[in-house]
């Protein structure tokens, strides 16, 4: 079966590699600097569909509902909250699973092969790695965009940057008649987001799907199918190189998460042979 043409399928673990780095050679800098941000999912079949719009029926019509009752309910809860705008709020909602517009990237290429690989019900289907190019993709914001970003020195919108330029999300819509998508780094809410290298895409509108977007701007990004047939491979090589839950989602879940996984036996593998006990 052929390929999209924006994707290519790994054929082992040495071309992996060789995949998830490609196009990362800064000239001017005369270094490895990569322009791109990484996604990683468990089945080459999931689309860049946000929680929102996973909801289905009217979910355009209920995203400030969702939002502000999460601002007003949160409050009762025995976290600290530290959201100072719109854009802090939407990230720490994000954080904690409510439906927003927002999708979750990664500077780092193998913490997205971790989460293309993290889950040992999916090993029987082929996984994916999106590369999005975030610093051409920012080509295509509004312009008083763009200055803010030239300005700042920066591809991406902290809070900050953020919040004179918009207060809310229907002002994102209103500079600009087509739609656009921003990459947005969260505040450090927890250790996750730091150990994740973690930010956020978001779209102008809460109806606009990034996949679709991207399939009208090719140059923007590739993909990398990861077979179902190297999964194991790719998960042993991520976990002796310390790519695991116990890192990437610190805490008792995480731990817990990770031994779950390292116990589960390999199915259709030979694991009784070296490596089948707990590490030091």
């Amino acid at each position: 079966m052929s390929l999209p043409a924006n994707d290519y399928e790994a054929t082992s673990w040495e071309d992996l590699q060789r995949l998830l780095f490609q196009e990362t050679w800064d000239e001017g800098l005369g270094r490895f600097r990569s322009p791109f941000v990484y996604r990683g999912s468990r089945s080459r079949h999931y689309q860049l569909s946000t929680s929102l719009q996973r909801l289905g029926g009217n979910y355009h019509q209920l995203e400030n509902h969702l939002l502000r009752n999460f601002r007003k309910y949160a409050h009762d809860t025995t976290q600290t909250i530290q959201a100072a705008s719109t854009w802090d709020w939407l990230a720490l909602a994000q954080h904690h699973g409510l439906p927003t517009r927002l999708l979750d990237w990664t500077y780092s290429p193998y913490v997205a092969l971790h989460f293309a690989t993290d889950d040992l019900e999916a090993y029987h289907e082929d996984g994916i790695i999106w590369a999005l190019n975030y610093v051409k993709a920012a080509e295509h914001l509004p312009k008083r965009l763009q200055q803010a970003l030239r300005k700042e020195g920066s591809n991406v919108f902290t809070s900050e940057l953020l919040q004179p330029l918009g207060n809310n999300l229907g002002d994102l819509e209103e500079l600009q008649e087509t739609p656009y998508v921003l990459f947005l780094e969260p505040p450090s809410l927890d250790a996750r987001i730091v150990h994740q290298y973690a930010l956020f895409s978001l779209m102008s509108t809460a109806q606009s799907v990034l996949h679709d977007w991207l399939t009208e701007r090719p140059e923007l990004y590739f993909r990398i199918v990861i077979p179902a047939h190297l999964k194991w491979e790719v998960r042993d090589k991520l976990d002796q190189a310390n790519i695991t839950e116990r890192v990437l989602l610190p805490g008792l879940g995480g731990l817990s998460r990770w031994l779950h996984r390292h116990y589960s036996p390999a199915r259709g593998r030979d694991v009784s042979g070296p490596g089948s006990e707990l590490p030091g």
